[in-house]
């Protein structure tokens, strides 16, 4: 039983703040990693044990649901408020703090969903955007170009 669920057997489905991360992947044909969950594609990413750090979270929770090893993150953001509550089906609640990174450090390992949480794990081209993204994962990409855009001028 992980830190959530232990949680969970003591304050049952009473509002949680809780912590995770995502990563938006880019391999070398600049594409986007992203996972298909509950019929809807995502950005990979989940939330953080006990003990652990943001980065040692996302690299966790990239191999765990895509099969791929990566290595250096740079942090895009991070996202929290009233906009990021969620009810789950079986009444717990929670507001997220999310912490989003980028890379482009693949290290190795094979495309597959873990048939728990992803179904299916695909790298996507930008035009090829999924039109059905969550309102979390638009803001990701959203502040990840607005950052690529102020970089590019400052250079």
């Amino acid at each position: 039983m992980g830190y959530i669920e232990e949680l969970r057997a003591r304050v049952g489905t009473t509002p949680l703040i809780l912590t995770g991360v995502t990563v938006l992947v880019i391999d070398d044909h600049n594409q986007f990693l992203m996972v298909e969950s509950e019929k809807n594609w995502k950005l990979p990413g989940g939330f953080i044990e006990l003990g652990e750090s943001a980065e040692d979270a996302g690299k966790r929770e990239i191999l765990e649901e895509t099969g791929m090893s990566i290595g250096n993150l740079q942090l895009i953001g991070v996202f929290s408020g009233k906009e990021y509550f969620t009810k789950l089906p079986n009444g717990d609640e929670y507001f997220s703090i999310n912490i989003a990174y980028v890379t482009n450090d693949i290290r190795g390992g094979d495309l597959k969903p873990d048939y728990k949480e992803t179904q299916k794990v695909q790298f996507f081209k930008w035009s090829d955007f999924p039109k059905d993204l969550s309102k979390r994962d638009r803001q990701i990409f959203q502040n990840f170009i607005e950052n690529l855009i102020t970089e590019e001028r400052r250079d």
